[in-house]
């Protein structure tokens, strides 16, 4: 038997997936759906297709040790343009609970991410291989709000213990990490 990855992104909808299979509710699927699209996009890095999901009116509210507050479409496409080129797109969180409702959807579990040695340096933070990913790990609830229109008006995070501390003693082999498969 092959060992499991650290990282596999499909465990990020793989809830979504459950759900919708067994969803009847005209509303809550379109809501269900729209998300499996964006956490796809996410994955591949497709941004004209995860930008499809946000709303011009856009506020997504990052709480944690750095709150982040970005308003608008355009702020939210330069973050994740900022994301792809940190080379830390390699995620995946594993949903423990969702809950679905008419305008907001809430997806709580464990975020890891394989943060890239050379990025980590370049936040300051001594790693022994600047070419080998490290895991970033966090307890992460999300709360997806979601405009009449159907589109993501906000994404707010509230992440647990700092995701950071002690990284560099988390180095990742590259069997590790799987690779995306979205469908």
């Amino acid at each position: 038997m092959g060992r499991t990855a650290v990282i596999d992104p499909s465990r990020t909808w793989a809830k979504v997936e459950e759900r919708l299979a067994v969803e009847t509710d005209p509303t809550l699927r379109r809501n269900l759906e729209l998300l499996l699209e964006h956490m796809r996009a996410e994955a591949t890095l497709d941004l004209e297709r995860l930008m499809a999901t946000v709303s011009e009116r856009a506020r997504y509210e990052f709480f944690g040790d750095v709150p982040t507050l970005l308003e608008g479409k355009a702020a939210v496409q330069r973050f994740y343009e900022d994301f792809a080129a940190s080379g830390a797109s390699k995620l995946h969180l594993d949903v423990n609970r969702l809950v679905v409702d008419r305008h907001c959807i809430l997806t709580e579990g464990q975020m890891r991410m394989a943060y890239p040695g050379r990025t980590l340096a370049a936040m300051g933070i001594v790693v022994d291989d600047p070419d080998a990913f490290y895991l970033y790990e966090t307890d992460m609830a999300i709360i997806w709000e979601i405009a009449d229109d159907g589109l993501f008006v906000g994404e707010d995070s509230y992440t647990g213990r700092d995701p950071f501390a002690g990284i560099a003693g988390r180095k990742l082999a590259p069997t590790d990490i799987a690779d995306v498969a979205t469908s």
